[in-house]
């Protein structure tokens, strides 16, 4: 059985470049497996040198593969065994097409609060997701031993294979996948720990601590300035640059996240559970999670069961 591909390019940032985004469904695992070249790297076709970015984590192996591809400007050469980690908002191009890159590969993608992290500077900070913490200048380029080549194929087509059959348990087990997918990654990353603190983005960082602290308070974008001691158009102008989407986005990011959490695990009410992500208007909240979600609260939590 197919499984629906779960991203769509909804965005662009403020240099234009287009943006894929991880679209959540009502019971379904937030993460997805591509096999290339049989799947298309892309939600869609883009033109010339296949330039976009993404707001989720990506694990690119190429089993068998040979050219170069761009990260944020910067060149790599790809060779049989390479296994990129990629973070959120860094820049790909293919100015030859993947499929003339990599012969055979596998793409996993989810979005960070997939191992329920928090909000997005919590990740940087989690011991299975310190490697997407690296940044461009910095290794995030791993490589798979021949000797072990075959396993990993074999970890993801099993991994591929549980999301496509959908069997009673595929949630959690496909979560569990990843686990012990990042768990061999993480193995393989050295003396990472001491590279991935919050000094490489301290405004970013700051950022999301507030919006970590507060996003259960209605709180707006002058709040998170304010807070900063920043005037509110500076702050929009500096993480929309960097991020490609505004410091509201990112709020209401977290919020949702928070949301889905507690409509799935919980009891609470629908109008409780918008009250605790800072949404007191329960009108509102059901709005901007019908907006966000293609389903309303409700909807959401039924299909999780």
């Amino acid at each position: 059985m197919p499984h629906a591909r779960p991203t769509r390019m909804a965005r662009r940032t403020a240099q234009g470049v287009p943006v894929a985004v991880f679209q959540r469904g009502p019971g379904v695992p937030p993460v997805a497996v591509s096999h290339l070249p049989d799947e298309p790297l892309t939600a869609e076709v883009l033109p010339g040198r296949q330039t976009h970015t993404h707001d989720f984590l990506v694990l690119y192996y190429a089993h068998r593969a040979t050219g170069t591809f761009l990260i944020d400007d910067r060149i790599w050469s790809v060779t049989d065994g390479d296994l990129f980690v990629i973070a959120p908002g860094q820049v790909l191009s293919f100015p030859a097409g993947p499929a003339n890159v990599v012969a055979d590969g596998w793409v996993v993608f989810f979005p960070a609060d997939a191992l329920r992290t928090g909000a997005y500077a919590s990740w940087r900070a989690h011991p299975l997701l310190f490697p997407f913490a690296r940044g461009a200048d910095r290794a995030q380029r791993l490589r798979i031993p021949p000797a072990a080549r075959a396993a990993w194929v074999a970890r993801l087509v099993e991994f591929d294979a549980e999301l496509r059959a959908r069997r009673d348990g595929y949630r959690e087990a496909a979560l569990a996948h990843l686990t012990l997918l990042l768990v061999a990654v993480a193995r393989m990353s050295t003396d990472v720990a001491g590279e991935l603190r919050s000094a490489d983005e301290p405004l970013l960082a700051a950022v999301f601590d507030v919006i970590e602290q507060r996003f259960s308070e209605p709180i707006s974008l002058a709040d998170v300035a304010g807070a900063l001691a920043l005037t509110p158009g500076h702050l929009t102008t500096v993480v929309r640059r960097k991020t490609g989407r505004t410091v509201q986005q990112w709020l209401s990011e977290r919020r949702m996240q928070e949301a889905r959490r507690l409509l799935t695990e919980t009891d609470l009410t629908v109008a409780a559970v918008g009250r605790r992500v800072g949404y007191p208007d329960a009108s509102y909240f059901i709005r901007r999670f019908r907006a966000d979600h293609e389903a309303t609260p409700a909807q959401w939590r039924q299909a999780a069961d």
